[in-house]
């Protein structure tokens, strides 16, 4: 194909408009995992060990509902406190 047409694979539009969504996607995964380790420190600083299934619900979260979290928690005292974030769910 390249032969035919002159253009290698790479110089193509599509070529260049997936590889830029691939480079996307890679970014927001990278962010909502740093997101997801940052509330999972903050939470344990603030209530203490958190329990394993406490932490698996944390990380099934959205990124919009960690950064709704992460404000949440500032004002949190306790474990009971997490507990009623997630109740609101």
């Amino acid at each position: 194909v390249e032969e035919m047409l002159g253009i290698t694979l790479r110089e193509t539009r599509v070529y260049r408009e997936i590889k830029e969504e691939g480079r996307e996607e890679g970014r927001e995964e990278g962010r909502e995992e740093g997101e997801k380790s940052l509330v999972l420190r903050l939470l344990a600083r603030k209530v203490g060990e958190l329990p394993q299934d406490v932490r698996q619900q944390v990380e099934s979260l959205s990124l919009e509902q960690l950064e709704n979290l992460g404000e949440a928690l500032l004002d949190f005292t306790s474990m009971a406190d997490l507990d009623a974030w997630f109740n609101q769910l």
